[in-house]
């Protein structure tokens, strides 16, 4: 017997509507819907993890010194710590003194860390009194004229600006500076002062640490009493444990994609591939080089004119400006330290902190080649330190490079003799050392975790941008040298640059990562405002470009003032730079004067200082009768100095003044800055 409502409903399916109606065919949609995305959900999951067999994801700067949003404080009491090491670092220096005192503080159960101002809220150091036995240090380097480092500035302002009551932090400053400028240290000194005059208690002595000397052997003989210091303040002992643990772990990373691989870039992956403005130290711009032609006309020594191309780039510099020029080791070394250590240069690796607290996770941008590791990333050039010498014993398998080792990290007058003879004084870098010292053999991953990071170079522009707006030019002298172990050290920056020749035809141009630095080196702002320059040799280069500028603003008609020249150079015939330029900015009015000083070319010597004494009654007139500006550039050891000397002995002279009022004469000039210096040491 047939159901008559079955019956019904299928005469009227028949009969009445379509075989699937509209709510079928929804239903069939979402249906559909649903296990598309959960079948393809799952399939991108499964082929993502089938192409990530590894742990390290390549990253950009900004996750490579990633910032917690976590304060330092609460890191500190959320790991059990209570030393926190601060660094102010321009070149990498201070950031790894930081990270040598807070590696050691576990000898002393004091478990540390190392924090960049910059990336911390340094009004928390009110709260470091809640932590029991809390240290707060310092390694701060002073920078340009006195300045602090840019990582350092905020911190050194709210010092500045700010009242808080840091009664209960205790602190030590070690300051890192060059006795050949005349603001020796002035950062570090002020932040030392500031602390204990808004309640801060001073653990130990500010040590000072001398760039021009022997910087390293300051900071160990002032880490030592610091130690001291810290055990007497808290009543604790030092545990005798070594402190040789390593702060990053090695992670294989063969398996990574090419194109997820850093081969040489500063931050971004790929940002040499896609240019993004603005560029500075973390974005350099890969400039063409345009220009790149010899200035001496004779004798075994070079000095090159560059032209940077900047066309396009949005780019913009001013007359006085730094360059910084990115530069990469030789394959030659590289591949040297691969073979004294059997090593596959080629294999991908990664480097990541142990400590998950910290900020930084990895050294240099990882994943990468050992290869790019040693080319772009790491110095391998300079002097190594005495930790690196610590670090190389366990490696040594002859126990006489052992006992060496040992020696020249030891801090006794007889190791800090032979660190000095056989690594300062011979001019040793890593290389050198792994070749005269055959049994060392330290894990590849290990020594690319303790060289220091290689720094950008930085170059007076000798160019105008009035007159050269889509182009920046240096002036560089070709570095080689022989050292006493009869090897050719060679200047990492200026031997790239010497290679980077620009064709003439359709071949891709060479190239160079770099950024422009501001400078406070400038010209007046009333272009009738008289000027003195004194430069000799290189130091010539940000003259050329005041010069250009001062050319400029004459030929739209304006008055310029007076502009006097002090130039010097070994021989007319062979190093005068910039003769032809030179003599025509005389001979159309640009320049008044060109005061020359060849040393070589007669038998006895004559520099730029000697024309200086000469001529007091002209510089007298100009910065003392008419208010004229003075600026000095080139070496800071001897010439500026003795500049400065003979300004003061002038203006004592032709001024009518004691020898108290000529100084505070000069300090006014400098504070007015009518009397600018752009030296190096």
């Amino acid at each position: 017997m047939e159901n008559s409502e079955g019956v019904k409903i299928e005469s009227t399916v028949v009969t009445e509507e379509p075989l699937i109606s509209a709510l079928d065919i929804a239903l069939f949609v979402v249906i559909i819907t649903v296990a598309y995305f959960w079948y393809f959900k799952r399939d991108k999951q499964s082929s993502s993890s089938e192409k990530k067999p590894y742990t390290i994801q390549p990253s950009s700067l900004s996750s490579i010194e990633q910032t917690s949003n976590s304060p330092f404080i609460k890191k500190l009491k959320s790991t059990g710590r209570s030393l926190v090491v601060f660094y102010g670092s321009q070149t990498g220096t201070a950031e790894e003194f930081a990270g040598r005192i807070a590696k050691e503080g576990a000898r002393y159960k004091m478990k540390g860390m190392v924090a960049d101002p910059e990336e911390c809220d340094m009004a928390d150091l009110v709260e470091m009194k809640e932590i029991q036995k809390s240290l707060a240090i310092f390694c701060i380097a002073t920078y340009g004229e006195g300045d602090p480092t840019d990582n350092a500035m905020d911190f050194y302002e709210w010092l500045q600006n700010g009242d808080a009551d840091l009664e209960g932090l205790n602190y030590a400053v070690f300051g890192l500076g060059n006795k050949t400028y005349e603001h020796y240290n002035e950062i570090a000194i002020y932040i030392d002062q500031r602390l204990e005059e808004l309640g801060a208690t001073r653990v130990h002595e500010i040590g000072l640490g001398d760039d021009d000397a022997n910087i390293e052997d300051d900071f160990v003989s002032w880490k030592e009493k610091l130690w001291e210091s810290v055990c007497s303040h808290y009543g604790i002992e030092e545990t005798g444990e070594e402190s040789n643990i390593r702060q990053y772990k090695l992670v294989d990373c063969s398996e990574v994609l090419p194109e997820r691989i850093f081969s040489g870039e500063i931050s971004r992956l790929k940002s040499y591939e896609n240019q993004r403005f603005p560029f500075d130290v973390k974005n350099p711009y890969l400039s063409k080089i345009a220009v790149n032609r010899e200035l001496h006309k004779s004798g075994d020594r070079s000095c090159m004119h560059i032209e940077f191309d900047i066309d396009g780039s949005k780019m913009r510099y001013d007359t006085g400006d730094h360059v910084a020029v990115y530069p990469k080791n030789s394959s030659e070394l590289v591949d040297k330290i691969g073979e004294l250590l059997n090593a596959d240069l080629d294999a991908v690796f990664s480097l990541l902190n142990t400590d998950e607290e910290s900020s930084k996770k990895h050294p240099f941008p990882c994943p990468c080649t050992y290869r790019t590791a040693l080319t772009y990333y790491l110095d391998i050039t300079s002097n190594p330190r005495t930790h690196i010498m610590k670090e190389l014993i366990e490696y040594a398998s002859d126990p006489k490079d052992q006992e060496k080792l040992k020696l020249m990290a030891s801090s006794t007058p007889e190791g800090k003799k032979e660190f000095h003879e056989w690594i300062l004084r011979d001019n040793r870098n890593i290389v050198h050392i792994l070749e005269d010292l055959p049994s060392v053999k330290p894990d590849l991953d290990h020594l690319c975790e303790l060289l220091p990071r290689l720094q950008c170079r930085y170059y007076s522009i000798s160019s105008s941008p009035k007159v050269y707006p889509k182009s920046i030019h240096i002036t560089a002298v070709l570095v080689n040298y022989t050292t006493p172990t009869n090897r050719v050290n060679k200047g990492v920056a200026t031997n790239l640059l010497a290679q980077l020749i620009p064709t003439n035809d359709e071949l891709p141009q060479p190239t160079i990562p770099i950024y422009i630095r501001r400078s406070q080196f400038r010209l007046p702002p009333k272009s009738q405002t008289p000027i003195i320059m004194i430069g000799p040799g290189t130091g010539l280069a940000p003259f050329r470009g005041f010069i250009q500028e001062r050319d400029y603003a004459r030929k739209e008609g304006r008055e310029i003032g007076e502009m006097v020249l002090y130039f010097g150079c070994r021989k007319k015939d062979e190093d005068f730079i910039y003769e032809n330029e030179l003599q025509e900015y005389v001979a159309n009015g640009t320049s008044t004067k060109l005061h020359l000083a060849f040393s070589r070319d007669q038998p006895e010597k004559k520099y730029v200082t000697h024309l200086l004494e000469q001529n007091a009654d002209e510089l007298w007139n100009i910065i003392g009768e008419k208010s004229g500006h003075l600026y000095v550039c080139g070496d800071a050891r001897s010439m500026a100095k003795d500049v400065h000397s003979i300004i003061v002995k002038v203006v004592m002279e032709k001024g009518q003044m004691t020898n108290s009022q000529a100084l505070n004469y000069v300090k006014k000039m400098e504070q007015q800055k009518r009397y600018s210096a752009d030296v190096w040491s």
